[in-house]
Formats: structure tokens, C-alpha cells, sequence
């Protein structure tokens, strides 16, 4: 049993091993682009950065997509595809219907209740799609962690430095603290559980619709000459 758990860890890492270094990239790109005060279209310096050209947010439909493909060639695929896609499709229900909630709560929430249900809504969408292919969760487990460590080492250390990015900017209803308080509520538990769960979520809708879509290609009848 041991020697199969080791076996499958190491293909999981094999196959993320790329992506996790190209995320990488991308972080330190965006970082230093900050940091230079460039273009704010492309490195948004704003509390969450929204919509910044460059950032790693876009990143986990496309390497859903990769891995899908990967597991699939290799023999690796969901044992449905139409169940899997039903299973993705639930996962985004009820990450929508945790936001709807939540805007409605809103009013009775405290700023770090409102976080905490955050957390849980984004992580318990995501663990809906395990069933859906169970071995593309997982690897889209390693990756989130493998792409959003390196985000909250990074927010730690721009915390302590107050470096003007939006790893370090602060939303206008926090509170004023130190920088544990400040890391551990908007770095730490946020990139591990809501960046995770929404890297998950994203990555195993993508990646099931192209493995629905390698599927009927696969069927298609070829051209009469």
C-alpha cells in the first residue's frame, strides 16, 4: 500500500511540476511589477488586485485543461464524463448560492465572520467536486497549494514591509493591526482554503468540459474521401 500512495504522489508532482514553476514565474513577474510601479492595468496594486492582466487568477482554468488532457492520454479519465461534468456543474451551484447567502448575511456579519464563511463557502464548493474525478481533485489540490504557498510567503514578508502592493493593501473595513493579525486574516487562511478551493473549482470545470470535449472528438466519424 505504501510503495502505491508513493507512486501516485510522485506522478501528481511530475505532472504539476511545470505548471507550479510557470505560476511561480508569474507571481514574481507580478510582484516586481508592482513593486516598479508599473501599468496598473497589468499589475493592479489594489486591495485583491482585481482584474490585473497579469496574476495567477487565470491561470487554473488553463492548467485544468493541461492536467485533464494529461490524465486522460494516460488513461486516467473520470469513469463519466456527463456524471463528472453533473458533479462540476453542482460545485459552482453552490459556490454561487454561497455568495448569494453571503451577500444577504452581510449586514449581520462581522468583517472576520464574513471571511470565515468565505473560507468554508469557496472550500466546501470545491470538496462538492471530488466524485467528479477524483484523480484530476487531487492533482488540482496539489497545484492550488504548490501556486498559493509562495503567495502567502510572499504576503507575509509584504506585510512586514509595508511594500505598497496588493499582497500587503488592506480592504477599507479592516481593522488597524499588527502584521500577524493582518497575514494570518487576509494571507494565510485565505490563499490556503478560498484560493485553493476556487483554484480546485475552476480547474475540474474546465478540465471535465475538455474532457467531454476529447470524448466526442474521439467518437466523431471520420470524413468520407
Amino acid at each position: 500500500m505504501a510503495d502505491t500512495t508513493s507512486t501516485q504522489r510522485l506522478s501528481i508532482w511530475q505532472l504539476i511540476l511545470v505548471p507550479a514553476v510557470i505560476t511561480l514565474a508569474v507571481t514574481i513577474l507580478r510582484l516586481v511589477g508592482e513593486l516598479q510601479h508599473l501599468s496598473k492595468v497589468w499589475f493592479n496594486p489594489e486591495a485583491g488586485g482585481p482584474w490585473s492582466v497579469i496574476g495567477i487568477t487565470w491561470l487554473p482554468p488553463i492548467f485544468g485543461i493541461y492536467f485533464a488532457a494529461k490524465l486522460v492520454t494516460a488513461g486516467k479519465g473520470p469513469v463519466s464524463v456527463w456524471r463528472a461534468l453533473g458533479w462540476a456543474l453542482l460545485g459552482v451551484v453552490v459556490a454561487v448560492a454561497g455568495v448569494w447567502l453571503e451577500q444577504r448575511l452581510r449586514p449581520q456579519l462581522s468583517f472576520q465572520q464574513e471571511l470565515i464563511y468565505i473560507w468554508v463557502n469557496w472550500s466546501l464548493a470545491a470538496a462538492v467536486t471530488y466524485p467528479a474525478w477524483p484523480a484530476l481533485f487531487k492533482t488540482m489540490l496539489a497545484y492550488g497549494y504548490a501556486a498559493r504557498i509562495p503567495v502567502a510567503i510572499v504576503m507575509f514578508f509584504a506585510f512586514l514591509g509595508n511594500w505598497g502592493t496588493h499582497y500587503d493593501a488592506l480592504p477599507p473595513n479592516f481593522p488597524a493591526t499588527g502584521v500577524w493579525p493582518k497575514f494570518l486574516w487576509l494571507g494565510f487562511f485565505p490563499q490556503l482554503t478560498f484560493w485553493v478551493g476556487f483554484t480546485i473549482l475552476a480547474g475540474m470545470l474546465f478540465g471535465v468540459i475538455a474532457a467531454a470535449l476529447m470524448g466526442l472528438l474521439r467518437r466523431a466519424p471520420e470524413p468520407v474521401p
